[in-house]
């Protein structure tokens, strides 16, 4: 079983994709932090955002791996455990600069497909293009939405609780670009899969969302 959760940052997909995989003893693959793990490396190498060539280069020789730990998805770059460094402000920052990068999306998608599939049971994948790229024949696909405003919120609210020393107006801004950034790249832009369901989490609470993805599971289980 394939489920693909797609949707802009702060729509709630992580958090949704997580606990859905949990109670349906599926794997959680989180495409998202590939790239960040990617936009890392580049970071850390100092090297320029706009290099297209060098940051191929560097991609494919890195190792990135997806691994669960204690109930909680771990995320290693080149056999390091990089899960926090990854949601660092710079990462946000560049993340959808380096993740428009067409032939770098081809070299992640057939990654996150063979991670898919390493589960016998399937997988649960959120991101921005699984339902239209990755895996357009997933068994069911949901586009998760909610106001701008309400976005910001939930996203500065993480950074936070994580402490991460950021302003509301940083995270607003930040979320703008990656939102221009993510919807009008020539390849694999974000974009609700025309038989995705779309659910508006503006006003509901992450198990009210759950809830609703399991029933329309369950309701589309019933007519196959």
């Amino acid at each position: 079983m394939i489920i693909a959760i797609d949707g802009p940052a702060g729509a709630g997909k992580s958090t949704v994709a997580k606990e859905i995989a949990r109670r349906l003893k599926l794997l959680y693959v989180d495409t998202g932090a590939m790239y960040r793990a990617v936009t890392l490396k580049v970071i850390q190498n100092n090297m320029d955002i706009n290099d297209e060539e060098k940051i191929l280069d560097i991609a494919k020789g890195t190792r990135i791996e997806l691994k669960e730990r204690d109930g909680k998805l771990k995320v290693y770059l080149d056999n390091k455990d990089v899960t926090e460094e990854i949601r660092q402000p710079q990462v946000n920052k560049w993340v959808s600069e380096v993740s428009q990068i067409k032939p770098l999306r081809k070299i992640m998608v057939k990654l996150q497909r063979k991670i898919a599939k390493t589960h016998k049971k399937g997988a649960v994948l959120e991101g921005r293009d699984i339902g239209t790229v990755v895996f357009p024949d997933a068994d069911y696909k949901f586009y998760l939405d909610a106001d701008f405003k309400e976005r910001v919120k939930r996203r500065f609210k993480e950074l936070k609780e994580n402490k991460k020393r950021v302003s509301l107006k940083e995270v607003e801004q930040n979320i703008l670009k990656r939102d221009r950034i993510d919807s009008t790249r020539s390849y694999a832009p974000l974009k609700k899969a025309e038989d995705a369901i779309y659910i508006d989490t503006t006003d509901m609470s992450i198990e009210e969302v759950v809830n609703r993805i399991l029933r329309e599971i369950n309701r589309l289980r019933d007519t196959e």
